[in-house]
């Protein structure tokens, strides 16, 4: 069996897609910027920005499941050169996860993933894209950073729809094993949540006492997120709920957390 390429293996997701691939028993291969070694995995050290180290990551593996992200237009340059060298190295199958609403919410952010995602489709390899809405981690670190103030802005008429990263993790490694498939369907969190809301709710669970000041804010931007262009409530198929993630968090049992 050949191995499994994992890009981004160290971060929030790609660490749980190995783990999840692993305890399947399939071989994998990790990408990194730095030697390393230990978790089960075999390690590659490479650079995606650079292309350095990419002709050997993707040497001999069946299918490759990009992870990584530079939270900037990096992400083009980065997909450009493992399109390149997964050509190059004839792979079958390249996985890649992108963002609900990068095609609608015109975020700097969203539009690399936007043109990263055309680079895959137009490669000429079997591609196979999924895409996700925020992670429960995301907005607890978002709301960390914000709650540290005493008074904490939220955006008004804006609401998330998060998601548990191991399910974003599970799906990523159905699809790997599988045939390329194109666009899959979009994998949403259960419930769409205001951000007062949610923000009220991460108070509660933090026991914190702060003042919420709805801020409506210009731009195209924020209109398209209070269109709901980064929801997909037509496919709320998580199961994980912000209650657990918040009671997972703070060591509490979800039905304790006050929801105010």
């Amino acid at each position: 069996m050949k191995p499994i390429l994992v890009t981004g293996g160290t971060g929030t997701l790609g660490r749980v897609v190995v783990r999840s691939l692993l305890a399947r028993g399939y071989e994998v291969r990790v990408l990194s910027r730095r030697e390393r070694t230990g978790g089960g995995a075999s390690w590659v050290v490479g650079d995606l920005t650079t292309g350095a180290g990419l002709a050997a990551a993707v040497a001999g593996v069946s299918v490759v499941v990009d992870c990584a992200t530079t939270q900037g237009r990096a992400d083009v340059t980065a997909t450009a050169n493992l399109v390149a060298a997964v050509r190059r190295a004839g792979v079958p199958h390249l996985v890649y996860v992108s963002i609900v609403g990068v095609d609608r919410v015109p975020l700097g952010y969203y539009r690399a993933k936007l043109a990263a995602e055309r680079l895959v489709r137009e490669s000429g390899v079997g591609w196979t894209i999924l895409r996700a809405t925020q992670f429960h981690d995301l907005l607890l670190s978002l709301m960390r950073v914000t709650a540290r103030s005493p008074v904490v802005p939220v955006a008004a008429g804006v609401s998330f729809q998060p998601v548990d990263v191991r399910e974003v993790a599970q799906r990523l490694v159905e699809l790997a094993l599988g045939e390329p498939a194109g666009f899959a369907p979009e994998l949403g969190g259960p419930r769409v949540i205001g951000h007062r809301e949610l923000a009220r709710e991460y108070l509660a669970a933090a026991g914190l006492r702060r003042l919420l000041v709805p801020v409506r804010l210009p731009g195209e931007t924020f209109r398209g997120l209070r269109a709901g262009g980064n929801l997909t409530p037509g496919h709320a198929d998580g199961r994980g709920t912000f209650e657990e993630a918040l009671a997972a968090r703070f060591h509490r049992r979800a039905e304790d957390v006050n929801l105010g």
